[in-house]
């Protein structure tokens, strides 16, 4: 599909070309990133032009030349003015091209991978749209599917011992990992079965795999190696993560907040599980996205 592009002297006001823009945003590469680009400053000049008109109807008007024909010369020299103020450097498109990107890279994130970028929370049960793309394609969605499927069965025996819902901690699995691809390992090489990132903290008497990772400090993020526990099965990773929510006194409040994915996960991260600002964010959507792919595979 070709993307229409309106040149610089073009007239903004044909939705069509606009619902077209948005499409080649979402794009990857040099031709997505000139759409965005050009989208923004096009809905820039819609705005300027409705700025202008609104500015020319406060103004009192003669009467001696006014009709139609002079009306219609009026609103395309509207147009032409609102065009070549739109587009310059530090302007209101600027804002509207960040605030695009913004918004397709967490659409893109939500139905391809995990969000590692911040934003709002998904909402509790997303449109079935997104159930049938789940696992449907290939690369992240297989991947996704992948791993749902094979931590399935270790995540629904914990939760029957533990009440935890097997979803809840098959997302947060996926969250930590991203779906499995930064799984924690041994300097060897060798899986740590630690799919929670779960720290081994001085009181942790089991194995130790030492790795770099990112820490949240006054919200800026800083490379650090940290310690973390280490298993000898996935089995024992969720029944430790189920024991660490279920049993310490820091996170009872989640325990109350099993029948909600966004109370859930905002309980986490409250009783400090992680110092990403956004991690209750992330991780619902992760949760809703894991609760999806159990349907489709039930």
């Amino acid at each position: 599909m070709s993307i229409p592009m309106l040149s610089t002297q073009g007239l903004a006001a044909d939705p069509a070309a606009l619902d077209a823009l948005r499409y080649g945003a979402g794009r990857q590469g040099d031709g997505g990133k000139a759409a965005l680009k050009e989208a923004a400053r096009q809905f820039e000049s819609l705005f300027m032009r409705e700025l202008i008109k609104s500015m020319r109807e406060a103004t009192q008007q003669s009467g001696l030349l006014d009709g139609p024909g002079s009306q219609l010369g009026t609103d395309l020299l509207d147009q032409q003015f609102a065009v070549q103020l739109s587009g310059l450097p530090g302007g209101l498109s600027e804002a509207i091209e960040r605030q695009l990107g913004q918004q397709i890279e967490r659409s893109q994130s939500a139905s391809s991978g995990p969000v590692l970028a911040g934003s709002a929370a998904a909402s509790e049960a997303p449109p079935p749209s997104t159930v049938s793309r789940v696992g449907a394609g290939s690369g992240g969605s297989s991947r996704q599917a992948d791993f749902v499927s094979r931590h399935s069965d270790a995540a629904a025996r914990v939760a029957q011992e533990s009440g935890i819902p097997a979803g809840f901690m098959l997302g947060k699995a996926a969250h930590e990992t991203g779906w499995g691809r930064s799984e924690i390992r041994h300097r060897d090489g060798s899986p740590s079965h630690n799919l929670f990132g779960i720290k081994a903290t001085s009181a942790w008497k089991g194995k130790v795999a030492e790795v770099m990772t990112t820490e949240y400090v006054n919200g800026v993020p800083r490379k650090t190696v940290a310690k973390f526990r280490a298993y000898d099965s996935y089995d024992d990773a969720f029944r430790d993560y189920a024991r660490l929510i279920s049993r310490s006194p820091r996170y009872q409040p989640v325990m109350g907040q099993l029948d909600s994915v966004h109370g859930f996960a905002n309980s986490v991260q409250r009783a400090g599980y992680a110092t990403d600002p956004q991690y209750a964010a992330k991780l619902s959507r992760v949760i809703n996205m894991t609760l999806n792919l159990q349907r489709t595979q039930a």
